[in-house]
């Protein structure tokens, strides 16, 4: 019979959600791309507005996936900071998505995300 310690139970528990949110990250990256790439960037100032919303998402949410998953070097504050800023970006996002006709995955993918990011963030406390 196998035991786990509470340390190593913790360290897995991290792992989980570090790698939960880095997956969470990359699709709402791929929502926002698309739903980036679907409006009309000379049409009406509100659907502009939401195009830049879907970019600036998508690339934040890349970031923050890079950072999870790929570069070890990043203190824990850094890494904090980043996935704090995924999060508030990701729940701007899916708010101007809730204004916008068909963006209803987006919406739900950059809640997702947001969602991930709060849990992972629970384990760096």
């Amino acid at each position: 019979m196998t035991t786990t310690t509470t340390s190593q139970r913790e360290l897995i528990k991290f792992l989980e959600d570090r790698f939960a949110c880095a997956q969470a990250c990359t699709e709402c990256a791929r929502e926002c791309a698309l739903r980036a790439s679907l409006v009309d960037p000379d049409g009406p100032e509100a659907e502009e507005k939401t195009r830049r919303k879907g970019i600036m998402c998508a690339e934040v949410c890349d970031a923050t996936c890079r950072a999870l998953s790929e570069e070890a070097n990043l203190d824990e504050a850094a890494i904090r900071l980043q996935v704090e800023w995924c999060r508030t970006v990701a729940l701007e996002c899916a708010r101007a998505f809730d204004g916008s006709p068909g963006a209803q995955d987006g919406a739900e993918a950059c809640r997702a995300c947001a969602r991930a990011c709060t849990d992972f963030l629970a384990t760096l406390r």
